[in-house]
């Protein structure tokens, strides 16, 4: 589904909201949908496309155009080659001959090979290039690792509108061209940025820096609304994207037989009456995506697991493997958990957690079900993250 709307004087979006999708890349669950947002931008010599769609939902990109009576496109704008966005590109070029897809010289590169597109049908742009449409022109931003090697933005200069394509998106199927309720879109976009912008958290900081000095009016990315308010997403990526870490645990735990279970809930309960809060996950049945949220903030997390084959439990293995993976900046960790009659489940953890950097706090193993001096450990664990917080001024 698709409609045709006008963010500014002959700019138009439209591309496709995708109002059933609920799992992205076969990894990232989608409780919201999502949308694949193109833009059509009508100089008063040239037209240009600002992205494509998902191949699945080209034909809705087709007939948006056509309502629009477009009969040639000069220029498409490919800001990203994941197919999410350049998927409809072969459609699309065929249906436009004339047209010539801009792209970096990586993304040239990566649609040549994920799409087979001609290479003469591309030009390589360079950064801070610009192109001229007539009344209106495009400048190109190169912004490298929001998410893939190869991303650029696209700034139309006269109208102040940022086409940021992955960067402040949000997966959200939404009739709302711009943002509506900073409040409702605030965990969508967190929860977007946790998953896909927060491995790359120094390169957000230095692409931010290069489009502070522009004045912008309009955030248009390529999933979820607008922003005609951009004050609003920019500084939720400053917070997100710096080093500054919360007076917040999370701990993430799975059990077999209780005794694991027993152990988590005791330490939230001694972190609580510590005045630190704190956020437990049972990862049996757990939204990892709102666990990536959390991790976003996180002064610490420890992982609870009980022993599985002397290893740690799969959902812990799995738990770990996605907080090494997206590198938060988390800045302590500990493990604990049970065993019945060996276990090596706190050295396999550690070595999983090689992106992490993190201060290791002593980790809590107990054999059975936890005994009085374990709850005294426990205790310990808690009093040592709360030392661990004011030492860094989070309490």
């Amino acid at each position: 589904m698709g409609f045709v709307r006008e963010l500014k004087s002959n700019i138009y979006s439209v591309g496709a909201i995708d109002w059933d999708r609920r799992l992205f890349d076969a990894l990232i669950s989608l409780p919201d949908g999502t949308s694949y947002n193109s833009y059509l931008v009508k100089g008063s010599e040239k037209i240009a496309l600002i992205d494509a769609v998902d191949p699945t939902m080209i034909d809705v990109l087709i007939d948006n155009l056509d309502e629009l009576k477009v009969k040639d496109i000069d220029y498409i704008v490919a800001n990203h080659a994941e197919q999410d966005h350049s998927g409809g590109l072969p459609v699309l070029v065929e249906k436009y001959p004339n047209a010539k897809l801009v792209a970096t010289p990586k993304c040239k590169d990566l649609l040549k090979e994920l799409l087979l597109i001609p290479e003469e049908k591309i030009i390589a742009v360079q950064d801070g290039e610009t192109i001229s449409l007539g009344d209106k022109s495009l400048k190109f931003i190169y912004a490298p690792w929001v998410h893939w090697p190869e991303t650029m933005f696209t700034f139309v200069e006269e109208d102040r509108v940022l086409f940021s394509c992955d960067c402040f998106g949000s997966h959200l199927a939404t009739s709302d061209l711009f943002v509506e309720d900073e409040a409702a879109i605030y965990e969508p976009i967190k929860r977007y940025y946790a998953e896909i912008m927060m491995p790359f958290r120094s390169n957000v900081r230095k692409n931010l820096d290069k489009i502070k000095d522009l004045t912008i009016d309009i955030i248009a990315p390529s999933h979820g609304p607008a922003y005609n308010k951009p004050d609003f997403i920019i500084s939720a990526y400053k917070e997100w994207s710096s080093d500054e870490v919360k007076n917040f645990v999370i701990v993430p735990y799975v059990s077999m037989h209780d005794s694991t279970k027993e152990m988590a809930r005791y330490l939230v309960d001694a972190l609580i009456r510590r005045n630190i809060p704190v956020k437990l996950f049972n990862l049996s049945n757990a939204d990892i995506g709102k666990l990536a949220m959390d991790l976003v903030d996180a002064a610490t997390i420890v992982v609870a697991s009980p022993t599985v084959l002397v290893g740690p439990h799969p959902d812990a293995v799995c738990a770990v493997y996605l907080a090494n993976a997206l590198r938060p900046k988390v800045k302590f960790a500990s493990i604990i958990g049970s065993y019945g009659w060996g276990s090596k489940m706190v050295e396999t953890l550690k070595g999983m957690m090689t992106n992490l950097k993190v201060e290791l706090i002593e980790p809590v193993v107990v054999k059975g079900f936890p005994k009085e001096e374990d709850y005294k450990a426990l205790d310990k664990l808690a009093d040592e993250i709360g030392k661990k917080h004011k030492e860094h001024n989070l309490i």
